[in-house]
């Protein structure tokens, strides 16, 4: 649950704008880091410095709230369709491409990559905001993968854990990587990091005959 101010104001026109704080914040953020103006975000979200206060009593938890929102929104349709793949697919190849490509198509976004970088640059100002990345991240997919997996008889897994580590190393890691030296894949290389990821992960967890 993403944090909300103990008395934020409430009503629709309220919510209206906490989203466009939320959304000018992030804009913020992105371009300056956690320099970021109050005054500058609430001009950019059209309303008054003391109703950014009314809806968030800090910057530090306005932050978080652009930390929260961005990992819902990067992995919640993933999730959906991760769980409605499940009830109909046995294939667990086509489970772990679904997954991986809502991996990428959550990630590997460049705003998304740039909060990555924001939040690890400013890991011992908020650890918290890494455990929720971690947590709220490709983590949040652990134990749903981790079943699919442990159904499908031709694999032998010893340590689950460690192998959706390194299923998420395999398709996903590259992209957070080269972002950080400001190099983007193109659809050919995210496409041939996902069907050679799956391939060799498949291959070094398959079962002895």
């Amino acid at each position: 649950m993403t944090p909300i101010s103990r008395d934020a104001p409430s009503g629709e026109r309220a919510a209206r704008k906490r989203a466009a704080i939320v959304r000018a914040a992030r804009q913020e953020f992105l371009r300056k880091g956690f320099n970021a103006g109050m005054d500058v975000i609430a001009a950019k979200a059209g309303v008054s410095k003391v109703t950014v206060y009314n809806h968030f009593s800090s910057k530090e938890e306005l932050f978080a709230e652009i930390v929260h929102e961005a990992l819902e929104q990067a992995f919640h349709d993933t999730m959906v369709k991760m769980r409605e793949r499940l009830e109909v697919a046995d294939e667990i190849r086509e489970i772990l491409t679904t997954t991986a490509e809502g991996w990428v198509e959550g990630i590997a976004q460049p705003d998304v990559l740039a909060l990555r970088a924001l939040i690890a640059g400013e890991g011992r100002r908020f650890p918290e905001l890494g455990r929720a990345w971690r947590e709220k991240g490709p983590a949040r997919f652990t134990a749903v993968l981790s079943e699919a997996l442990s159904r499908h008889d031709g694999l032998d897994i010893p340590d689950m854990r460690l192998a959706v580590i390194q299923f998420y190393a395999l398709v996903l890691y590259p992209h957070i990587i080269h972002s950080a030296y400001g190099e983007t894949f193109d659809a050919e290389t995210t496409r041939a990091l996902i069907d050679k990821g799956v391939d060799m992960f498949l291959r070094y967890y398959q079962a002895p005959a």
